[in-house]
C-alpha cells in the first residue's frame, strides 16, 4: 500500500496503538472514541487453538529456562459485538502470579489487563499494514511485539491482527 492510498482512520488507529504499552487500553480508547460500545470494555474470547503452533524462535525470544514452560492464549478481542483483534500470545506462566494464571484461564479479561500490575513495557518488533502471516483475511494491520518486565526479562510474545471493525464509522 502506498502512502497515497492509506486511509486516514488507519493512521489514527495506529497512533492510538503507539500511545499505549497495552493493546487492550489502546483498543478501549479507540472503542470509546468511535462509540462502538457503552461502556467501551474490551473482552478476550478464546479461539480454538487448532494448528496454532508457536513460531520456531518463541522459546528463544522468551528466554525460556530448562525448567520453564510456554503457554499460548489465542483470543479475539471484542468491544461490544465488534471483533477488533485476533491475537496469539505466547507467555511464561512461571513469570505470573498464581492469581494472574487463574484469571487468564477462567475469565474474559485480556492479557494486558491481567498482567498490568507487573508494569511491563511493550517492545514493538514489526508492524505490517494489512494482513501478514497467521492473520485472517480482512486484517488491516498486523503487529508483532514483546512484553518486557522491568528487570528486562521477556514476559510475552504477541502477534496481533487488527480487523476492519476498527474502521467502523469512518
Amino acid at each position: 500500500m502506498t502512502d497515497q492510498t492509506v486511509h486516514p482512520t488507519i493512521e489514527a488507529f495506529e497512533a492510538t496503538l503507539r500511545r499505549h504499552e497495552s493493546a487492550t487500553l489502546a483498543l478501549e480508547e479507540w472503542c470509546a472514541a468511535r462509540g462502538m460500545a457503552n461502556p467501551a470494555r474490551v473482552t478476550a474470547h478464546s479461539v480454538e487453538a487448532g494448528q496454532d503452533q508457536p513460531e520456531r524462535d518463541v522459546s528463544d525470544r522468551l528466554q525460556i529456562a530448562a525448567d520453564e514452560a510456554v503457554a499460548m492464549r489465542h483470543v479475539e478481542l471484542r468491544c461490544g459485538q465488534a471483533v477488533l483483534s485476533r491475537a496469539w500470545n505466547w507467555f511464561v506462566p512461571d513469570r505470573l502470579t498464581p492469581d494472574m494464571r487463574t484469571a487468564l484461564q477462567a475469565s474474559d479479561i485480556p492479557f494486558g489487563k491481567v498482567v498490568a500490575p507487573l508494569h511491563f513495557r511493550r517492545q514493538p518488533l514489526e508492524t505490517v499494514r494489512g494482513q501478514a502471516e497467521h492473520c485472517p483475511e480482512g486484517t488491516i494491520s498486523t503487529h508483532r511485539a514483546m512484553l518486557i518486565l522491568p528487570d528486562g526479562k521477556p514476559l510475552a510474545y504477541l502477534i496481533e491482527c487488527y480487523t476492519t471493525a476498527n474502521l467502523a464509522g469512518s
